[in-house]
């Protein structure tokens, strides 16, 4: 079941981002730009046999050309290191963003093999005038009496439009459940060790 919220998570994201014309608008609200690209990017997906039978070349392609750039993995990364983000040098630094990017490119990718049919409800955000940061809940309604599945985005504007800095699923955020066990790799091997970690755990996905 935490794969298949982790699909819809990543329908989600790819909806922001799927349809230039709309994700390049700095001044559109971010609930909206996610309320009126989503059910067209599952549309997409459904009517795309290429997607649906995991072509796993196609799938990275899109991750890479369509959903990263709407992220902040920056703030992302610096937000799961926590207080040891200030411990680092520029170059571990380069090398922590680089390394958590692809961790989050395999999470995405094996979380669309997990993909149903579920439907994503987003709630209306109040008007956020001057505010450059807001926080787009979403709702995943699923079948079979299944409970329904809050997924929080936390995003921030730029001049280049919203970027998504945080996720939280079932209450869940992406940053502090990562922050939790990157603490414990540094306090184990230091900041060197964490990014042999990461290294290590991007190469045995990499064949998946």
């Amino acid at each position: 079941m935490k794969k298949n919220f982790l699909a819809v998570l990543f329908i989600t994201v790819f909806g922001l981002v799927a349809f230039p014309a709309w994700s390049n608008n700095p001044d559109l609200a971010p609930d909206k730009l996610v309320e009126k690209t989503v059910h067209e990017v599952i549309d997409v997906i459904q009517k795309d046999d290429d997607l649906k039978n995991g072509n796993k070349e196609k799938l990275l392609n899109l991750i890479e050309t369509k959903i990263l750039p709407h992220f902040n993995f920056n703030r992302m990364t610096q937000l799961a290191m926590g207080q040891h983000w200030s411990t680092t040098t520029p170059d571990q630094q380069n090398r922590l963003v680089d390394e958590f990017r692809t961790l989050l490119v395999r999470t995405y990718y094996n979380a669309l093999n997990t993909y149903y049919n579920e439907t994503i409800k987003v709630n209306p955000l109040p008007a956020l005038g001057d505010k450059g940061d807001a926080v787009v809940r979403s709702v995943v309604i699923q079948g079979n009496g299944k409970q329904p599945v809050p997924i929080d985005y936390s995003m921030e504007k730029k001049t280049n439009g919203w970027k998504v800095y945080d996720v939280t699923v079932a209450g869940v955020s992406l940053v502090t459940n990562y922050r939790g066990s990157f603490n414990s790799q540094v306090r184990k091997n230091g900041i060197d060790g964490l990014i042999k970690t990461l290294s290590d755990k991007n190469k045995s996905l990499e064949g998946k």
